[in-house]
């Protein structure tokens, strides 16, 4: 069967989603309510471990929400545990050709992979009782999500492109800047406008997208920017952010002077 953010992205529907840092099932949650189509568990910066991936995994599906996962290296192990629990792809930090190569052969069972094969796991119902066109149907369903970070990586996106087993590539913008001598530049940057519309040309060129992100804000106007140049999928900040300006708007709203002050019951 096709994921259901394949056929979105194939009936030209763009997606917006939001990288999950806080380890939370109801933040997951939150994000499905407020209508967003995917979430970006985080393995590489926070704390968050293969048993709570699980959780999530099963919260994302319950809840109507993709849970992609982004893993902190290519490790076959790994990969192969996260696509056990159902996710639909991983997400490989810092993808060379090389790791892409890597991270796609590993997460594909034989002979086009070197994934292990086992039928007692979440994503094959616990049971298949025709592994052959379990394992080719899953060959076909998942992916691997390169984070373009490095400017020699994003020079070589062509290549990346041509794989097989890649469909959606992440421009990470913070890295990129650094990368090209101008930390924190956004896409309203020339340098960044015209290596996103390089991306973009040569994604669109092969029937892929372009995915990236607004950073730690929320600016309608920026995102509108974005999705002119043609990018697909817009990863909205990370949810531990999103809730931090959240509480700093709230501590804003505070009054120490007697004459402002609010009683609040049972303060």
């Amino acid at each position: 069967m096709e994921p259901d953010y394949r056929r979105k992205l194939k009936e030209g529907r763009n997606l917006v989603g939001m990288m999950h840092f806080t380890a939370s099932p109801m933040m997951i949650e939150l994000m499905a309510t407020a209508g967003c189509d995917f979430t970006n568990i985080d393995m590489e910066h926070s704390p968050i471990g293969i048993e709570t991936v699980a959780h999530l995994v099963r919260t994302a599906d319950a809840a109507g929400i993709v849970p992609f996962v982004r893993v902190p290296s290519v490790d076959a192990g790994l990969i192969k545990k996260v696509l056990n629990l159902g996710a639909p792809g991983v997400i490989i930090p810092h993808a060379s050709l090389a790791a892409c190569k890597a991270a796609v052969a590993a997460s594909r069972y034989a002979p086009e992979g070197t994934r292990g094969s086992c039928p007692a796991i979440r994503a094959s119902n616990y049971s298949q009782p025709d592994w052959g066109a379990f394992a080719m149907e899953t060959n076909r369903a998942v992916t691997v999500i390169p984070l373009l970070e490095e400017k020699q990586d994003i020079e070589n996106a062509e290549a990346i492109l041509d794989l097989d087993g890649v469909e959606i590539v992440f421009l990470g913008a913070f890295d990129f800047s650094v990368a090209l001598g101008i930390p924190g530049a956004n896409f309203d940057h020339p340098q960044m406008a015209r290596a996103l519309d390089r991306l973009v040309a040569q994604a669109t060129a092969r029937g892929k997208y372009v995915m990236t992100t607004v950073g730690a804000k929320i600016d309608s106007d920026y995102a509108k920017m974005i999705w002119a140049h043609g990018v697909r999928l817009i990863s909205y900040s990370a949810d531990a952010l999103v809730f931090l300006e959240a509480c700093r708007r709230v501590v804003a709203t505070r009054s120490d002077s007697a004459a402002g002050a609010v009683l609040v019951p049972g303060r």
